[in-house]
């Protein structure tokens, strides 16, 4: 019995979605290879010879690369089960079957898919477009997200630490990243996010001596860094605090950084130096828009004067927080968006966003609770099987070519210097809208906020 794992993109980090379910397929005595495409060519051998093929989809981009690759999946191996499990194959379950798999799994898919391949190998029928959970065969709809004591990850075969995204600090010096889940899903209900259909607001812990023998391997292969992949860091406070001193104790160099909403910073400000204390070297939080209406509408639970509040309460515990925002979305004015810009550098933010944040455009895909919204149906058209959305254009043309601009300024130059990049947006955003552009900030020598040399975020 054999099963090939493979992830397509995974944000440059080395794919904790492949290592886990490798973890529980080995431990049923099934030969499994892990193949990260986005770092290594798939092997033809290995796709003809295996029984079960699953893809990992954990994002949009991910999601668009494994399309052409599920297809050829299919057709040099006609026989093999072939799977799709991670947040975005629910949401994409009808156009996966129509390229051919067989099984779209979800949330908590290592003891599905760990079925399903006891199935193959037993050479039981399946139906098509079911899901397990354990040994029993479920409708894909379910209303509960299974507990699983998790194994810990087996990340063996996957490509070394050092082929992975890279830390940069601002002396010039970089560091070896890995990476890791203390906790998947999220308590919360934010329209616009792809975890949301899946979970619907519940969230489940990898439990920690699980999480810190992952980190400990790791550290033994090379990290220096970890980033944790969690949705929100603080869905689960207690735990997170748990995690981060244990690791702090066992590997006092290691520094890490963490994704938490501004929400959540505020409400719980009193561990955000203790995050700092134990070596974390940024916060990424999902800041979306300063515009309260939109706000409103993404249903993200915090507002603009929130997130300066963020800003303050990170700033006063001397660890950087990096913004990510959906910057071009139906209700953007030309106006609106030479605010955001003007509020970065206002905020000395500016070396914070990573570049592609300027150009990141709302993307709604099926399943979006966005789609909830009567506003919203009457601007999107139909699902789209060549972008997996709903698209839409802006009622201001304006608006869409001026994404188009900072979309093709930024995404051909991802690593070049922020400031400068930012710069020639501002001077774009501000004479397109006939806004006086602020004065030009001095340029820096380098970068002077921690960073990862792998920017893109969906």
């Amino acid at each position: 019995m054999r099963a090939l794992l493979i992830s397509t993109y995974d944000m440059g980090r080395q794919p904790f979605g492949l290592a886990s379910p490798a973890a529980w397929l080995r431990r049923e005595g099934i030969d499994v290879r892990s193949a990260d495409v986005a770092k290594e060519a798939l092997d033809p051998d290995a796709l003809r010879s295996a029984d079960l093929v699953a893809f990992y989809l954990p994002m949009h981009t991910a999601t668009r690369l494994a399309a052409p690759a599920i297809s050829a999946a299919r057709a040099m191996n006609p026989s093999a089960r072939i799977c799709a499990y991670g947040v975005y194959a629910p949401l994409n379950a009808e156009f996966l079957r129509s390229l051919g798999v067989d099984d779209v799994l979800g949330g908590e898919f290592e003891a599905e898919l760990t079925a399903i391949a006891r199935a193959v190998r037993q050479h039981r029928t399946l139906d098509a477009g079911c899901r397990t959970n354990g040994a029993a065969l479920a409708p894909l709809a379910t209303s509960t997200i299974p507990r699983l004591r998790f194994l810990v990850p087996d990340r063996t075969g996957l490509p070394r630490l050092e082929n992975y995204a890279r830390l940069h600090l601002a002396d010039g010096t970089s560091r070896i990243v890995g990476s890791t889940d203390a906790s998947r899903g999220c308590r919360h209900l934010c329209r616009h996010c792809p975890v949301v259909p899946v979970y619907n607001g519940q969230f489940r812990v990898v439990q920690a001596d699980v999480v810190l023998a992952d980190i400990a391997a790791q550290v033994a292969a090379g990290a220096e860094h970890m980033t944790f992949g969690d949705p929100d860091f603080f869905n689960g406070p207690t735990h997170a605090r748990r995690i981060v001193e244990a690791l702090h104790r066992a590997h006092p160099a290691l520094t890490y950084d963490v994704t938490i909403k501004v929400q959540h910073l505020l409400a719980y400000r009193e561990l955000v130096p203790r995050l700092r204390e134990t070596g974390c070297l940024f916060v990424t939080s999902a800041v979306e828009s300063l515009d309260d209406r939109v706000l409103a509408l993404l249903e993200k639970g915090h507002t603009r004067r929130d997130f300066f509040e963020a800003v303050a309460v990170c700033r006063a515990a001397r660890l950087p927080l990096v913004p990510t925002f959906v910057a071009f979305h139906p209700w953007l004015s030309l106006e609106g968006y030479c605010d955001l810009l003007g509020v970065l550098a206002d905020l000395d933010l500016v070396e914070h966003a990573a570049p592609i944040q300027l150009a990141i455009r709302l993307l709604i895909p099926e399943g979006s609770r966005l789609l909830e919204v009567e506003e919203v149906r009457r601007l999107v058209g139909p699902f789209d099987p060549r972008t997996l959305t709903h698209p839409w254009v802006h009622p201001d043309r304006r608006v869409d070519r001026l994404h188009e601009d900072v979309a093709s300024i930024v995404g051909a130059r991802l690593t070049s210097d922020r400031q400068a990049l930012f710069e020639e947006v501002s001077a774009l955003a501000c004479q397109r809208a006939g806004i006086a552009r602020p004065a030009p900030q001095p340029a820096r020598a380098r970068a002077t906020i921690p960073y990862l040399n792998e920017p893109w975020y969906c």
